[in-house]
């Protein structure tokens, strides 16, 4: 009777999916030969999910004192070259479209630039020794997927008569007409990048601590955004860090931006390090 029962037991779990249907303990990269960039695409159904606990980032300002995304669940595939993740969490609405008081929605993932025995702090680092960030913004994936970025389609409801650069007079993308724009563009005028539009919806980072973030020049990350009837799917596609391959192991942590909660840079809700294995077959 007890074989019987033990066999019963393990088709059950082979017809419920078998070891994926276990709570997993780590992020598993699962070795694959195609790294999807759609989070639909049903590859990610190879790799087990990984459900990350959030907790608030209230160590430094500006902190987040209410707690808000509870979790974020990971999947993570590698073809030994780059790693792909896809997260998904909860969030009943969609917060895509930047201007005053307005947060969009966000992530972001973390990795120990070097891999070693002990990792640097989880809240981004520590001095000398860098953390890899890439971060995924709603606003940026709505421009990738075609919104423009202008008043008309920010505030669809704004009564707008006239704006000087769209002068009859002035040559559609002519020199005259592009220095018009500036002068009432003053901060672009300036040189500071405006927060749109992008031709992708992620951006890599560098830290070495709080407040001590700077643009990573490789930007080599890919990614894509879409919602879900509860809330976000995000993947983000990245080169390994340069001395983690397959077989190896590391540490990942995670943040979520909810916009509607006003959560906006160091207002986030955030992962302590989690234990990451890159795997050498599925």
């Amino acid at each position: 009777m007890k074989r019987i029962a033990s066999l019963a037991l393990l088709a059950f779990a082979a017809a419920c999916g078998g070891r994926h249907e276990v709570p997993a303990t780590e992020v598993h990269a699962v070795r694959a030969e195609r790294l999807p960039e759609d989070p639909a695409d049903p590859a990610w159904n190879g790799a087990p999910a990984y459900r990350a606990a959030l907790i608030l980032q209230d160590l430094v300002e500006p902190r987040l004192l209410v707690p808000s995304t509870p979790n974020v669940s990971v999947r993570a595939l590698t073809d030994g070259q780059r790693i792909a993740f896809l997260l998904v969490w909860d969030d009943p609405t969609a917060d895509d479209t930047p201007g005053a008081a307005r947060f969009p929605d966000a992530c972001a993932i973390q990795l120990p630039q070097v891999t070693e025995a002990d990792v640097p702090d989880p809240q981004m680092g520590q001095a000398g020794r860098t953390v890899e960030i890439t971060v995924w913004k709603a606003s940026w994936q709505a421009w990738v997927d075609g919104r423009p970025n202008d008043i008309r389609a920010l505030y669809p409801n704004a009564a707008i008569s006239h704006y000087p650069f769209e002068a009859a007079s002035l040559a559609e993308g002519s020199v005259a007409q592009h220095e018009m724009e500036l002068r009432y563009a003053p901060a672009r005028r300036l040189g500071q990048a405006p927060e749109g539009p992008r031709d992708k919806p992620v951006e890599d980072l560098l830290a070495e601590g709080p407040g001590t973030i700077t643009h990573d020049p490789e930007q080599q990350s890919q990614g894509r955004g879409s919602r879900t009837p509860a809330g976000w799917q995000v993947v983000i596609v990245r080169p390994l860090p340069a001395n983690l391959g397959p077989g190896n192991r590391s540490q990942i942590a995670f943040a979520v931006w909810n916009g509607a909660k006003e959560e906006v840079g160091a207002r986030k809700m955030r992962s302590a390090w989690v234990p990451l294995a890159v795997g050498t077959g599925a």
